[in-house]
């Protein structure tokens, strides 16, 4: 087997750009509809929610019957009764999520403001203290975070109908802006870097 020098970064970076680029169409394509679907789910927030938290109580039994059925499988070893009972706690919660998705998202709308305020708070003190570069940029995350925090606790159990859905929907709309610019602009900078290598081939030719 031929030997050569190892892959650079700048390799790496010129074989993911080649792929990205032979299948730009498809980035932009799943981009486009990615950002349908995150348009459709701000618009229908409640609904959004609804079918996000049916989802995860859907993943929460599948995945509670699959650890079940794991840990009958292998019942000689020392782990049996935690993937057991881990299993059953899985399933019992995922249809309690499916059995009241309303509740559940009300449930879990207050975890994430809670998650908000407390990580807004931390990233503020962090910022402060240590004053590291663009710690500026750190200080507002922080201050927004703790914000969008506190409006959703206040307004919490409202706010428990759309918040999930609304931020599911935010989610896929960056994501799709994001692979359709990625689809865009990889093909537009490849193309500039190949027309530019007939000049250097030139170069060579010349020399």
């Amino acid at each position: 087997m031929a030997t050569g020098n190892p892959l650079t970064f700048d390799d790496l970076r010129q074989l993911g750009l080649s792929e990205i680029k032979a299948k730009w169409g498809w980035f932009v394509g799943v981009g486009a509809v990615m950002i349908l679907a995150g348009l459709i789910a701000i618009g229908s927030a409640v609904f959004a929610t609804v079918f996000s938290v049916m989802m995860l109580g859907w993943m929460l039994v599948f995945t509670g019957v699959i650890e079940a059925a794991h840990s009958f499988g292998c019942k000689n070893w020392g782990g049996f009764f935690v993937n057991l009972l881990s299993g059953i706690l899985y399933t019992v919660v995922g249809f309690m999520m499916l059995a009241n998705p309303g509740a559940s998202a009300v449930a879990l709308t207050l975890l994430i403001a809670m998650f908000l305020i407390f990580g807004g708070i931390f990233r503020s003190i962090v910022a402060i203290m240590m004053r590291f570069p663009n710690w500026g940029l750190l200080l507002l995350h922080g201050i927004v975070s703790l914000v969008l925090g506190i409006c959703i606790w206040r307004g919490w159990p409202l706010t428990g109908l759309w918040v999930i859905g609304l931020f599911v929907g935010i989610e896929l709309l960056f994501n799709g802006i994001t692979l359709v610019t990625l689809g865009f602009g990889v093909r537009n900078v490849d193309g500039g870097e190949t027309s530019a290598d007939p000049e250097a081939t030139g170069a060579t030719a010349a020399s």
